[in-house]
């Protein structure tokens, strides 16, 4: 009898086990992909510890390094993720890794793909390659508390000032001290060599109600460790989402400084009344193979021709592809993070044309439960053709299948 009872134990127990463990299956398309419903992708830090979860399906493994540098020297740890529900891998560490650097690696077959610093990324080391490990709350400048979005009473009162970060007070005679960056914003009483007001003080004699700033998230072709060079992009190629831009930043090595300069430029321009508009491309990434996403979930994020070969709507060599599930949660979570974290008034969409339309409607019905009065517009069209149907895209002439979603009008611009 007793031998029955252990025997009846180890079997219920194993079933426990096995019902708890998450094997690896085959899918014969994107389509088939697990959709992960959580709020918890990348990285949830606290003092006493640090969860990290990733989406990969295909993985055979993935392994989570650890870092002293945001870019130089080797993982002081590695160690294996664990596979998870719906297609994530997850790993805890623990104690306060506030500081670190990390990035993950997948295996599909035999092949280690390349490190990457994941999708969800919200703080990077220099040039973007690693993840770093902070701590959001000291990201906040004085008084970020307070700070309170700026909306027009109604969208078509708005004035909007197309403005390069760069450009803005780069002029050897802007009369400002933090020429190129952020924080150039924050500046007041600035005047040029003619006695004439410049930066922040410029903007409200101009009479605007937003600013439209140009790409100002991590993109991928500025150098940020050697910023001596110069170098110059209007910045339309991406690298990480839901990072602002080193290069803009006093100091683009420390992951934290970068986040609180840009919401310090917010609230200056904020507290003149002035609402903040971001030059969002989530059209497209930098490059397409060797991209941070693809070396996730290869090929996943991106269209392509009938031929396997990669279609090439944005004109930049690929273009993602909004219409699958994972990307639309991605990109409706990437924009709420924006307006949330960062107090981001309204998003500009550049090359609209090549989303679907049911993506771009769920974006709006989501930053509605934030403030309906967010503004969202873009280009309702594309620079090349796109494998999926124009009845299914964001173009100008489906605009009265969006809801509440502005768009240009290319053929006013011509004439003009």
């Amino acid at each position: 009898m007793k031998k029955i009872i252990k025997v009846a134990t180890a079997l219920f127990l194993t079933s426990l086990l096995i019902g708890c463990t998450f094997s690896k299956k085959e899918y014969k398309s994107y389509e088939e992909y697990p959709v992960y419903e959580g709020n918890d992708m990348e990285l949830t830090y606290s003092s006493e510890k640090s969860s990290f979860r990733v989406w990969s399906p295909n993985a055979d493994s993935v392994v989570l390094s650890l870092y002293e540098d945001g870019i130089k020297g080797k993982a002081y740890r590695s160690l294996s993720m664990k596979r998870s529900k719906k297609g994530t891998w997850k790993a805890t560490v623990k104690g306060d890794l506030k500081g670190k650097f990390y990035t993950f690696r997948v295996k599909i077959g035999d092949k280690w793909l390349n490190h990457t610093p994941g999708i969800w990324a919200k703080a990077v080391g220099i040039n973007g390659q690693r993840g770093a490990i902070v701590d959001m709350n000291e990201t906040n400048p004085q008084g970020w508390e307070n700070d309170q979005h700026q909306f027009p009473n109604n969208p078509t009162d708005a004035i909007i000032y197309e403005v390069h970060m760069r450009d803005f007070s780069v002029s050897p005679n802007s009369g400002m001290n933090n020429k190129g960056k952020f924080l150039a914003f924050t500046e007041k009483g600035t005047k040029n060599s003619f006695g004439q007001a410049t930066g922040i003080d410029h903007l409200k004699e101009l009479g605007i109600t937003h600013i439209h700033l140009l790409p100002s998230f991590d993109y991928a072709s500025i150098d940020e460790s050697r910023l001596e060079e110069k170098k110059y992009n209007w910045g339309y190629d991406p690298q990480n989402y839901n990072v602002p831009e080193g290069s803009y930043s006093t100091n683009p090595a420390n992951p934290t400084q970068r986040i609180k300069e840009l919401k310090q430029l917010i609230q200056s321009v904020h507290k003149e009344g002035i609402g903040v508009i971001m030059d969002v491309v989530y059209n497209h990434t930098y490059v397409g193979g060797e991209s941070h996403i693809n070396q996730l979930v290869p090929g996943y994020f991106y269209r392509f021709n009938q031929d396997s070969t990669w279609s090439n709507a944005s004109g930049c060599g690929n273009e993602i592809a909004s219409e699958r599930p994972m990307v639309r949660k991605f990109m409706v979570e990437s924009l709420v993070y924006w307006a949330k974290e960062y107090h981001i008034d309204g998003f500009r969409f550049d090359l609209m044309g090549i989303h679907d339309i049911e993506t771009m409607n769920a974006i709006r019905q989501e930053l509605n439960t934030i403030n309906p009065k967010i503004l969202l517009y873009g280009e309702g069209w594309t620079a090349a053709g796109s494998p999926l149907a124009e009845e299914k895209r964001a173009l100008k002439k489906n605009v009265k299948k969006l809801d509440g979603i502005a768009v240009f009008s290319d053929d006013i611009r011509d004439a003009l």
